[in-house]
């Protein structure tokens, strides 16, 4: 009884300390508010993400799924790495290839890919792409679109060959070929006057590449080489480099200088290599500069 009296006298007392707080201004976002204001009158501006350039494609053919994408990496109009890997391993079955931030791409699926290992481990069988699917959904719905994953998914499980499309929202669909990225509009030109639903593996390589290769000619955030990836019932096959775009056309006039050499401009002169002595440290064994 005494403990419910205890109780009763704190919620007593949260009330009237409530009661007694009540009411005021609140002044939390007046540095937004004011920021807001300059940005409505043209002051200043709103904040702007950072555009990111890819192109990723991904086609079923028969008995197999090929995902491609290039290999540029940018950070505003700076050109990041011109090597980056963009398909992304999810299990030994299922891989997707990624647009959007580099590191939201790297993070989720690596998550992912150690939650299908677990998920193997625990059932004793093959992951299926629909889990992973739902999974990658799921996970990207939470953050409402602030995790800037754009996914090319594709597989192969018991049912067959599966390629999906994943937004950065949650968003999913299921097509017999598709594209992403900043280049996707000219990669998908491609696809669609070339695409066939009996294309063989060969067949299906060359036109994945063409359609990345579409991308990289004409979008400016698309470049490097074009990677090709190819899922079977047997497991996955990554091509790095399958095709190489934008080969320098010219190289240096003159042979580069071996390493270690440097080059004098005048024959004159005369480098002299100053010898260490006993006599250049003072008696507690600091080195003395000469004058």
């Amino acid at each position: 009884m005494a403990v419910l009296l205890q109780e009763s006298n704190h919620d007593n007392d949260y009330v009237s300390v409530l009661r007694e707080n009540k009411g005021g201004f609140e002044f939390e976002n007046h540095v937004r508010n004011l920021r807001l204001c300059k940005a409505l009158t043209g002051k200043m501006q709103f904040p702007q993400a950072k555009k990111t350039g890819t192109t990723i494609c991904g086609i079923i053919v028969k008995d197999a799924v090929i995902l491609g994408a290039d290999t540029r990496a940018t950070a505003g109009a700076i050109v990041a790495d011109k090597k980056a890997d963009k398909l992304h391993p999810i299990a030994g079955n299922i891989a997707c290839a990624g647009a959007g931030t580099s590191a939201d791409l790297t993070h989720t699926t690596e998550l992912i890919e150690r939650q299908m290992e677990i998920h193997s481990l625990n059932t004793g069988t093959q992951c299926r792409v629909v889990t992973v699917v739902r999974r990658l959904s799921k996970h990207l719905f939470n953050y409402q679109g602030h995790c800037g994953c754009h996914l090319v998914l594709g597989g192969y499980d018991v049912n067959g060959p599966h390629l999906y499309q994943i937004s950065a929202h949650g968003n999913t669909d299921r097509l017999p070929f598709t594209t992403m990225g900043s280049g996707s509009l000219a990669a998908m030109a491609v696809m669609e006057s070339r695409y066939r639903e009996d294309m063989t593996i060969d067949e299906g390589k060359k036109l994945v590449a063409d359609a990345i290769s579409a991308g990289i000619f004409n979008d400016l955030g698309s470049g490097g080489n074009c990677d090709v990836m190819v899922i079977t019932k047997q497991g996955r096959q990554h091509f790095p480099a399958y095709r190489e775009e934008n080969l320098k056309a010219y190289k240096a006039e003159f042979p580069p200088f071996p390493k270690g050499a440097t080059m004098l401009i005048d024959p004159n002169v005369i480098v002299k290599k100053r010898v260490k002595k006993d006599d250049d440290t003072d008696k507690d064994g600091d080195v003395v500069m000469s004058h």
